[in-house]
């Protein structure tokens, strides 16, 4: 699951270069010659990270801005490129949105290692390593989910509804982004799918890890980080209190109970 590249590029031999080398590391690549075709391809591709080669006449820096304007690519990982941009064309790469700006002359096996960092920073849910949450262990690589030493079968929606809750524990999801992250916002679907799927969800998984699935009233719904509170401790501390005045107060002389001094 290493995720989805744009590259946009107006030097071919560049632009091969940099397509070939990240298809060998397992990322799907789609390629632009100007940011005209990439505005295109942004919408048709919905890629993971756009990895920008600026020049002379090509406005990077706004269409970093740009796609960090538009709801549906204000996710997108963003990467320039830039003939010795120093300093003052780093600060203003990452001003304008994006999360990393490179030299051009940069070595390949640096680019792959700053492109794996910027996914994996942005975008935790494109991760192939094996994620254990309470017991409950989800491998993107294999689409499988265990519980100990069962398995357990999931549709393909629903596994990555559970790698996106899992991979955001203790964030708030609004129906509407999880819409978006999961079903891509080119798809009409109901908000009450969401419902639907999060429902099936609870059910497929063990009662101990589908509760994990919070309701936030009004927003969406959460995946907790930590054990939910138990009422039992709080019933047991009030029982033993109650106990023990009855305890004291049949103990105590006649007289003191009636309040007769």
């Amino acid at each position: 699951m290493q995720g989805s590249i744009l590259v946009v590029e107006h030097d071919a031999p560049m632009r091969e270069l940099l397509a070939g080398n990240l298809r060998s590391a397992g990322y799907q690549v789609t390629r632009a010659r100007d940011l005209q075709e990439a505005e295109t391809l942004m919408h048709q591709v919905r890629p993971d990270l756009a990895l920008v080669g600026c020049a002379p006449g090509m406005p990077g820096l706004m269409f970093a801005r740009q796609l960090r304007s538009d709801r549906r690519t204000l996710r997108t990982c963003i990467i320039m490129m830039s003939a010795r941009p120093g300093e003052e064309g780093t600060v203003a790469a990452l001003e304008c949105g994006a999360d990393d700006c490179l030299d051009r002359s940069v070595s390949m096996r640096e680019l792959l290692a700053r492109v794996k960092a910027v996914l994996r920073r942005r975008a935790p849910e494109r991760t192939d390593e094996t994620i254990e949450f309470a017991g409950l262990r989800v491998d993107p690589a294999l689409h499988r989910v265990t519980s100990g030493e069962r398995e357990i079968e999931l549709p393909r929606t629903d596994f990555r509804l559970l790698l996106y809750f899992v991979t955001h524990a203790g964030w708030t999801l609004s129906r509407r982004q999880l819409l978006d992250e999961i079903w891509g916002d080119d798809v009409y679907v109901e908000e009450r799918t969401v419902d639907v799927h999060v429902r099936r969800l609870r059910r497929a998984l063990p009662p101990e890890h589908g509760d994990f699935i919070e309701t936030v009233r009004g927003m969406g719904y959460r995946w907790r980080t930590g054990p939910e509170p138990s009422p039992v401790p709080a019933l047991h501390t009030a029982v033993s209190r109650f106990v023990a005045r009855v305890q004291e107060y049949s103990e105590a002389p006649l007289a003191s109970q009636l309040g007769v001094a």
